[in-house]
């Protein structure tokens, strides 16, 4: 029987990315960090920094500890998580008719305290919206909560007009490179 495998999140979209391919943590840690970026840091590298200290926040010596941080980004902006339908209107105005970034970047730590780490990113585009398009999306409350304002896996795979990359990795986990780095460090994959 293998260490115990905890998800340092407590977003229910990520536990329900790791049911997709067969796997149950043994727990969840959901952390607290600060999560204001550095004056200039990259979406990329805040990414990957959330990641790494979302990981050492949870803490469990002897278990396989998973964490993973989502992005939404426009050039080297990082778009808020949206927390008030002002928030998603506005992020979701912004990346009407554009092409943006979402970069999910993942950590794992092994019962050894060995880390493993990747990063996804993913290029999509939006249709321009209407402004009742965009008044529609707001009123039905699915962006509140989310990066960027926005769910893919929700009403917004309406007007996403591209995708290229991991479809999982935009929802919050990249469940290829999961599994990679799982299977890398020892631990059962189905």
């Amino acid at each position: 029987m293998p260490p115990p495998l905890v998800l340092a999140s407590a977003s229910p979209r990520r536990l329900a990315l790791l049911a997709q391919i067969g796997l149950v943590p043994d727990s969840i840690l959901a952390t607290d960090i600060d999560e204001t970026p550095g004056p200039a840091e990259s979406p990329r590298e805040y990414a990957q920094r959330m990641a790494s200290e979302k990981a050492t926040a949870a803490d469990s010596p002897g278990s396989y500890v998973l964490a993973a941080d989502t992005v939404v980004a426009l050039g080297r902006r990082i778009l808020p998580k949206a927390d008030d339908a002002d928030t998603v209107r506005r992020c979701v105005a912004m990346l009407s008719g554009r092409r943006h970034q979402v970069i999910t970047a993942l950590v794992l730590v092994g019962p050894d305290g060995s880390r493993s780490a990747r990063t996804c990113i993913t290029a999509v585009a939006f249709a321009r919206l209407s402004h009742e398009q965009l008044d529609a999306y707001v009123a039905c409350g699915e962006g509140i909560g989310k990066a960027g304002g926005y769910a893919i896996q929700g009403r917004a795979a309406g007007f996403t007009r591209l995708l290229t990359g991991s479809y999982s990795g935009v929802v919050g986990l990249p469940l290829f490179e999961t599994a990679q780095v799982l299977r890398g460090r020892g631990f059962p994959v189905p």
